[in-house]
């Protein structure tokens, strides 16, 4: 699930440093509507979902929501591994930026220009989380509240493809679930 729409989503800035993001620019009033119709139109949640969640606090307000909603059993957890992608030199600037970043991941997916966190990089760390929880909660069907591009990217490692390809994937709207299987 991608966080519903926040502050920093309103303000059109990029907020991937979690000196910014950990305790700032939470959902807007739409963001919290956004994830209670999402959490709530979808049948396939239960209360015995495990939710992972990035502790930014965009993603970690759609979390708790969804976690209460649900009436979740197993205790909401965060992981770092599911922040944002870091945009470096390019933090707190227009998001307006992001085309121009992607257009050089399509060339390289290991893409540091501006200082971002490349896209193989990102699907390293992601990937890494999914294996780590279903080698330890395999039983469990499990909910990650993350951001666009961390999961665009985990989405393009499902589908078995190369990083540099993360913008062919479907865009992720806020507050959306997407399954995955592995």
């Amino acid at each position: 699930m991608r966080h519903g729409q926040s502050l920093a989503n309103l303000e059109q800035i990029i907020v991937s440093h979690p000196q910014n993001g950990i305790d700032n620019y939470g959902l807007s009033e739409q963001g919290v509507m956004q994830v209670k119709n999402s959490v709530q139109s979808d049948s396939r949640l239960d209360s015995n979902l495990l939710i992972v969640s990035s502790d930014f606090k965009r993603a970690r307000e759609s979390a708790e929501i969804a976690h209460e909603l649900l009436g979740c059993i197993q205790p909401l957890q965060f992981d770092e591994r599911l922040r944002e992608r870091n945009f470096g030199d390019l933090e707190l600037t227009s998001d307006s930026a992001y085309p121009l970043v992607w257009g050089q991941d399509k060339i390289d997916a290991d893409n540091l220009e501006k200082g971002v966190e490349s896209p193989n990089q990102v699907m390293q760390r992601v990937s890494a989380l999914v294996c780590d929880y279903e080698s330890n909660h395999s039983s469990l069907t499990i909910l990650l509240v993350s951001h666009g591009d961390a999961l665009q990217i985990l989405q393009t490692a499902f589908s078995k493809q190369d990083a540099s390809k993360h913008r062919q994937q479907q865009h992720l709207q806020t507050a959306e679930i997407r399954y995955l299987m592995v």
